[in-house]
């Protein structure tokens, strides 16, 4: 299997400011120079992490997701990351992934941040995803997902890759930095963070630290605290062949997700 190549943007993000942002992120996807297959947006990438739904809501015949289908088509790879979207008058933190062809998945976020009253303001998906990439099965979750091991377990039919988009604040970075590793080593497979830098709206500071790990617990890459667009490359083979030299993944307990 080829290897997949994986472009992670880690930026500022201008609060509640979509078409500023879009056009900040345009500008990024264009400076990539190393051939790539998936582009990957934090969380929230045209607002910031901003409680107030209503008035940053867009439907998903809008200009946004209009744009991230424009720019996959024109750029030839998959492009991935979180905005706010109204449906049926209820808000969702939807991941939404195209890809060139315009085939379009969505992913709504399972567990809503609680302690800065995400669930008094969007609803809650109940559904997973994965999006298969030149033989590669990827399975996206939205930032507070990552607290929860039980949501993103690797079941049959196992992913190969765990992505998260978030804006994690820098007080709990470290939480975010250790709990990446440990769902790469539970659930062997690549783990893949993208986080957003810079001061939002609500004067929370966030510090980047996007990382990609190996099914080890290996750090491939990590970000600073600076804007930064990294092209990281994925092998299979190394994959496969630690899950066969260590099964783990055979001797998981079953359960069934309520």
């Amino acid at each position: 299997m080829q290897d997949l190549n994986i472009t992670l943007i880690q930026t500022r993000l201008d609060w509640e400011n979509a078409s500023r942002n879009l056009s900040r992120f345009s500008d990024l996807i264009d400076r990539i120079v190393c051939p790539t297959d998936l582009v990957v947006l934090p969380e929230m990438f045209t607002t910031g992490f901003t409680m107030n739904a209503a008035p940053n809501a867009q439907f998903m015949d809008g200009p946004s997701v209009d744009w991230v289908r424009e720019k996959a088509a024109e750029k030839r790879v998959d492009i991935a990351g979180s905005l706010i979207i109204e449906e049926k008058g209820a808000f969702y933190n939807r991941l939404v992934w195209c890809k060139p062809d315009g085939s379009l998945y969505r992913y709504d976020k399972k567990h809503l941040f609680r302690f800065a009253g995400e669930h008094r303001y969007y609803a809650a998906g109940n559904s997973l995803l994965s999006v298969e990439l030149k033989g590669w099965r990827i399975r996206p979750f939205i930032c507070y997902d990552l607290r929860f091991p039980a949501w993103t377990r690797n079941v049959e039919p196992f992913y190969d890759v765990a992505l998260f988009v978030a804006n994690w604040p820098e007080k709990r970075v470290r939480h975010w930095k250790q709990l990446l590793v440990a769902r790469a080593i539970e659930n062997l497979s690549y783990v893949v963070g993208v986080n957003r830098i810079g001061e939002d709206g609500n004067k929370i500071f966030y510090s980047g630290d996007s990382m990609v790990i190996d099914p080890t617990g290996k750090t491939l890459f990590q970000g600073k605290d600076q804007a930064c667009i990294e092209t990281v490359s994925l092998a299979h083979a190394p994959l496969s062949s630690y899950r066969e030299s260590f099964p783990a993944l055979k001797d998981g307990d079953g359960f069934t997700l309520l």
